[in-house]
């Protein structure tokens, strides 16, 4: 069923954890609610989230990002988890798998930033892609599992005076959703400064 906007420029957000052991309750899924409080934190728009806690199951992720985006209506998909090279992660694979263009500077971008940490993130296979069917269009986003992470991700790196010195993927969200014809989203300054060419800017934004 599609979701209703309550506000014509509501961000409609599909989230969804993948995790073989979290999805049977082995341990309590930190994804989710580590990307529920960023956006609550970061967004000055209003948005509404569609939460799923789904196994490491290469057609199970692929239904569950096809009905976030052609069912539901969701402007942007973030999924965590799975992006690794163990056999059982396939995140990208299946993200690949339901996508019709691929952007390929997030992944490039969330890559770079997690080689501020450990080297160990070339071993990241995260992708960007879109979704687009004749009505509508999203945009989905293979995050990392841990909360810690999924913010630098999103939200770069800082110096102790706020200045970004590795701008965060989420930066250039907003104008590629504005591109694919979704809401106009503005974010919180003092969490991220999300880019727009001034052309694209709206003049009470």
């Amino acid at each position: 069923m599609k979701a209703k906007r309550a506000f014509a420029n509501e961000l409609i957000v599909g989230m969804v954890s993948i995790s073989d052991r979290a999805s049977q309750g082995v341990y309590v899924d930190q994804g989710l609610p580590g990307l529920q409080q960023w956006l609550a934190r970061a967004l000055k728009t209003p948005f509404q989230t569609h939460q799923r806690l789904i196994a490491d199951d290469q057609s199970t992720i692929e239904q569950t990002l096809i009905e976030l985006v052609d069912d539901v209506g969701c402007d942007l998909v973030l999924t965590t988890g799975g992006t690794g090279p163990a056999r059982r992660d396939v995140t990208p694979e299946a993200t690949l798998a339901v996508a019709t263009r691929l952007m390929p500077g997030f992944g490039e971008q969330m890559r770079r930033i997690s080689l501020e940490f450990v080297p160990t993130a070339i071993l990241s296979r995260q992708v960007g892609v879109l979704r687009e069917t004749a009505e509508h269009a999203a945009l989905i986003l293979n995050l990392p599992g841990q909360p810690k992470a999924i913010t630098e991700t999103l939200e770069g790196l800082k110096l102790p005076s706020g200045e970004s010195t590795v701008h965060g993927i989420f930066s250039a969200v907003p104008y590629c959703i504005d591109l694919i014809g979704g809401p106009y989203v503005e974010t919180h300054q003092t969490v991220l400064r999300s880019f727009r060419p001034k052309s694209a800017r709206k003049a009470d934004a």
